[in-house]
């Protein structure tokens, strides 16, 4: 059985430079997990004495603090910089740039939309820079909120772009001044168009990446309109060889906090399996 990898995959820009971060910070501590890849995380846990706290109310004066790639609220940095100076900011510059114009906005009297997950880390960063933000993950939820004249939209990084395009036509037909920023970073692009274009291609696609991961998941949906044999899988003991089972092609995709190694591992299953 052929296998092909997506031309764009895996580790973007932001993670990397967390990563390092990390790497470079040894016998700290990280608020929430760095990313979302659990095997990574125990990788810097076991290699570089990279822990890990929820709770700032624990943070110790003379502890070293990573802020991890989804960023933090604005009143849990305020905390966070009362507990101690030794704070290290991974926040991603893809997700610090919405925080910064939902705050600009805001200040300037404009509504703020945010496009995703209002459960999200990420979001939940984003949301506390913005004065009563509506956040939203489709149209059919923007028709119950009021809006003013003046509405400015930002988008979770890792959302499909087709899908924030309907919620600013939505606000472009109701509002008289909208201001659009496409906060959606370049990586998740090429990850999804180079797992689409593959997922065309082959008779089962493999997604490789955390289950909690909001673009891994996104990589999912869009690999599965194109091939009904996709899985999504965090690491090779989650492989199943009956999927395999009269398959010519094998595409794989990962998402951007899935490190080559776990990669290699996937690989290296499927072709043991010898289908």
């Amino acid at each position: 059985m052929e296998i092909r990898l997506a031309k764009s995959y895996g580790f973007c820009f932001g993670v990397k430079r967390a990563i390092k971060i990390a790497e470079q910070t040894k016998n700290s501590k990280t608020l929430g997990p760095l990313i979302h890849n659990k095997k990574e995380i125990d990788r810097l846990k076991n290699e570089f004495k990279v822990d890990l706290i929820e709770d700032i109310d624990k943070v110790n004066k003379d502890e070293t603090i990573i802020i991890r790639t989804h960023g933090i609220a604005k009143n849990r940095l305020r905390d966070l910089q009362k507990k101690t100076k030794n704070i290290i900011d991974a926040t991603c510059p893809y997700v610090t740039k919405p925080q910064q114009i939902v705050e600009k906005m805001s200040e300037e009297g404009y509504s703020i939309v945010i496009f995703g997950d209002k459960n999200h880390p990420e979001i939940k960063g984003v949301m506390s820079y913005a004065k009563d933000p509506i956040v939203v993950l489709n149209v059919d939820e923007l028709e119950s909120k009021k809006l003013k004249e003046k509405v400015a939209t930002v988008a979770q990084t890792t959302r499909k772009f087709e899908e924030y395009q309907k919620i600013i036509n939505y606000l472009m037909q109701r509002c008289k001044e909208v201001r659009v920023f496409n906060t959606i970073c370049n990586a998740t692009f090429e990850n999804q168009d180079a797992a689409r274009e593959l997922s065309k291609e082959v008779d089962i696609m493999i997604v490789i990446g955390g289950k909690n991961s909001s673009n891994t998941k996104q990589l999912y949906r869009i690999c599965k309109e194109n091939c009904k044999d996709s899985y999504l899988i965090e690491d090779e003991n989650e492989l199943n060889r009956d999927w395999f089972k009269n398959k010519k092609i094998c595409g794989i995709s990962a998402g951007a906090s899935t490190p080559n190694w776990i990669i290699q591992k996937v690989i290296d299953k499927i072709r043991e399996f010898k289908v």
